[in-house]
């Protein structure tokens, strides 16, 4: 038996979310708790599973922000250690008029680049049933060294991986280091999850089939999920393919972390009946209930503090 049911690896940053713009070009910005990891841990302690985050945030007024809104979502801050030199990380989120965000970070390099296997509490990954990483830990090479030999020490001690690209291009200098981040993590994952923009991009083909039997000659994930924004979501498992239509909103206030509550409900449900148990109707309730729960997140500002919780 293990103790927790998810650890995660990688950045945990604030969100400064902005509103539309004001009179005079001004603009007001929400400083909110984020970072795709932690975001999918958030998720899944709503849904009364045990987490726990390892990674490296500044010894600043954010990081120790960061330390509490993790405990106050229900995350085990074991993992979590702080720098004296470097920053905690930024990033300003607009929204587009299309609905969709625009990025800006302030990260060179920031704290979560930092993180060193020193710091990686090896106990940790042999205590849980499943490790969740994304591209952004490996984006330096200290933090890449970190998180590729924890995948290899998770693996070892039996948990499942699974693995969320989460790509932002201004973050990478070296696209050609970007893909093979993505490769890596295809090649080790039991479960993958991309968006429609990113398996565009990673695959370059439009047909979503196709993209995915591209994505199989590179993996041996059993799960791949693939979320279409305001179309959907997509579940492909052995030779099944499972569709789910999005639930429409009137208004997006904040998509921010939409993704990552998609993943943190469909974890759920692997985590619940076992990777090598599921049919199509469990993909197809895991997809509307995922679909459901990032469709009241994305009428909330913020990412990891704006997680539904279940019904009674």
């Amino acid at each position: 038996m293990k103790n927790y049911d998810a650890v995660a690896l990688g950045e945990l940053l604030i969100d400064f979310t902005s509103d539309e713009p004001g009179g005079g070009g001004k603009a007001a910005y929400e400083a909110n708790p984020g970072g795709a990891p932690c975001n999918v841990l958030s998720m899944l302690s709503k849904l009364h599973r045990k987490t726990a985050f390892i990674g490296r945030v500044g010894n600043d007024i954010f990081g120790r922000q960061l330390e509490e809104a993790i405990e106050i979502a229900g995350i085990d801050p074991i993992g979590l250690s702080f720098d004296d030199r470097v920053k905690t990380t930024l990033a300003f989120v607009k929204k587009t008029k299309d609905g969709d965000r625009e990025f800006s970070f302030y990260r060179n390099p920031g704290a979560d680049m930092m993180l060193s296997m020193e710091d990686v509490p090896l106990s940790l990954l042999k205590d849980t049933k499943l490790f969740h990483f994304g591209t952004l830990s490996m984006s330096s090479n200290c933090s890449s060294e970190a998180t590729e030999t924890a995948v290899a020490k998770a693996r070892e001690a039996g948990a499942l991986i699974s693995f969320d690209p989460n790509i932002r291009m201004n973050l990478w200098d070296d696209t050609d280091m970007l893909r093979s981040k993505v490769r890596f993590g295809l090649s080790v994952s039991d479960i993958l999850k991309f968006s429609d923009n990113e398996i565009l991009w990673y695959t370059g083909e439009e047909d979503f089939d196709k993209a995915i039997g591209i994505l199989k000659k590179e993996t041996g994930a059993k799960l791949v999920l693939l979320t279409l924004g305001k179309d959907g979501s997509l579940a492909y498992y052995k030779d099944l393919k499972v569709f789910s239509p999005a639930v429409q909103c009137d208004e997006v206030i904040d998509a921010t972390g939409a993704g990552d509550c998609f993943f943190g409900c469909a974890l759920d449900r692997v985590l619940k009946y076992g990777i090598d148990f599921l049919n199509e109707d469990i993909l197809s309730e895991m997809l509307s209930f995922a679909n459901k729960a990032a469709s009241i997140v994305i009428k909330r500002k913020g990412a990891m503090l704006s997680m539904p919780e279940m019904e009674p």
